[in-house]
């Protein structure tokens, strides 16, 4: 054979094998990306989407007051004789808080007392007698009375025997001199009477003035509550008005704070609240509205409501901050989802539906949490099967193994 010949036909082998090469390869690139996409499925746990019965709330926050605080004052001046409370005692309505020394007050009691029965004595009053007698009937007025009767009469007289000429001018005169002086004394009479009897309600009054201050030299308590402050010392002199004593109550308190306009139509007197304080963490307290107010605020948009607060115990404290809700209404057949279902990210919540084997992605807008579920407010039926493991593995389309999440 012609060496150019042999040459070309080696040439031609050689290109053979790398054709034959070269297609073995193609072939096993195309049968590894056929093995790709056939990946293994993924696994996960799943859960129904759920129907629940959900409490309504509004956030409630403010600070514990007492509904009746008093600032005990004295009513009447003296010397401090004895303080029978300590600071945060508990106290009763009309239990005795400070006695003042009471000599002074009795000494004005007794010169009240005297001068009233001086005045009973000259309207000639007993002391069972609550008003004094007819004017008649008085001793100075029938005095009066009886000289005045007596003068008329010797008048009369003495003017019969003048016009018979019988009694000389010089004692008529006299006669009628003495009638004059009796009907003066009997007019002075009457009017010191009425003067008596208009003094005898101002001596009445002043007698019952110095008996209200020596019943005040015992100051007791207007409410029922706890001692908040002591304000006196034995031995200390104090003016009529000076503060001894703050009581605060203690069951009920109260809690009054605002809500925001848009629970207008919501809140309303007799709803429960729930609430805890800083020094309770662990304890829920519980109370109810009692009162809403009609108007919005305009500056803050927002209406005062004031709850009531039962404390038998006196666990709580004036002073103590409360923070809680306000439970308003239940809203019943609300969508859910368990709370591992649900995928977060840049604020976008995500759930994965399985389908057929297969991954659904849809997004979601979620409400309140309840235990483990959240509420699904629009994105989903109610009938659907989510994805509740491996979320960061899924996507639309995934291939998915489920197996049922324990209850």
């Amino acid at each position: 054979m012609h060496p150019f010949l042999k040459g070309l036909g080696v040439q031609y082998r050689w290109v053979g094998i790398f054709c034959l090469v070269v297609a073995g390869c193609s072939g096993a690139a195309g049968q590894g990306r056929r093995d790709a996409g056939r990946s293994p499925a993924i696994a996960v746990s799943t859960a129904p989407v759920q129907r629940i019965s959900i409490q309504r709330t509004v956030d409630l926050s403010g600070t514990l007051v007492s509904p009746d605080e008093a600032k005990v004052s004295a009513e009447a001046a003296g010397v401090v004789q004895s303080v029978s409370i300590k600071l945060g005692d508990e106290v009763v309505r009309g239990q005795e808080l400070v006695r003042l020394a009471p000599r002074e007050l009795e000494l004005g009691l007794e010169r009240a007392q005297s001068a009233l029965r001086q005045t009973e004595a000259q309207l000639g009053m007993s002391d069972a007698d609550s008003e004094p007698l007819p004017d008649d009937r008085i001793a100075a007025i029938r005095t009066a009375a009886a000289n005045l009767d007596d003068a008329r009469t010797q008048n009369q007289r003495a003017e019969q025997l003048a016009a018979r000429g019988l009694l000389a001018g010089a004692e008529v005169d006299a006669t009628r001199t003495k009638l004059k002086v009796a009907e003066a004394a009997y007019e002075s009479a009457i009017e010191t009477v009425r003067s008596l009897k208009a003094s005898l309600q101002d001596r009445r009054a002043a007698y019952q003035l110095a008996q209200k201050k020596v019943n005040d030299a015992v100051i007791r308590a207007p409410i029922a509550g706890a001692v908040s402050e002591r304000l006196v010392q034995p031995g200390e002199f104090i003016k009529e008005d000076t503060p001894v004593v703050t009581l605060v109550q203690m069951d009920p308190l109260k809690v009054s704070t605002a809500a925001q306009e848009k629970y207008a139509g919501v809140i309303t007197a007799g709803l429960p609240i729930q609430f805890t304080v800083e020094s309770y963490p662990n304890d829920v307290f519980h109370g109810r509205i009692v009162s809403v107010s009609p108007a919005v605020d305009q500056s803050t948009r927002t209406f005062a409501v004031e709850a009531e607060l039962p404390n038998p115990n006196h666990k709580l404290k004036p002073g103590f901050f409360a923070k809680g809700v306000i439970l308003t209404h239940v809203d019943a057949n609300v969508i859910a989802a368990p709370e591992d279902a649900v995928s977060t990210l840049a604020g976008v919540s995500t759930v994965f539906i399985v389908d057929n084997g297969k991954i659904k992605s849809q997004n979601v807008t979620i409400g309140v949490h309840q235990g483990s579920l959240v509420e699904i407010l629009d994105g989903l039926r109610g009938d659907e099967t989510l994805a509740t493991s491996n979320l960061n593995q899924l996507s639309a389309g995934v291939a998915v193994t489920a197996r049922r999440s324990a209850p």
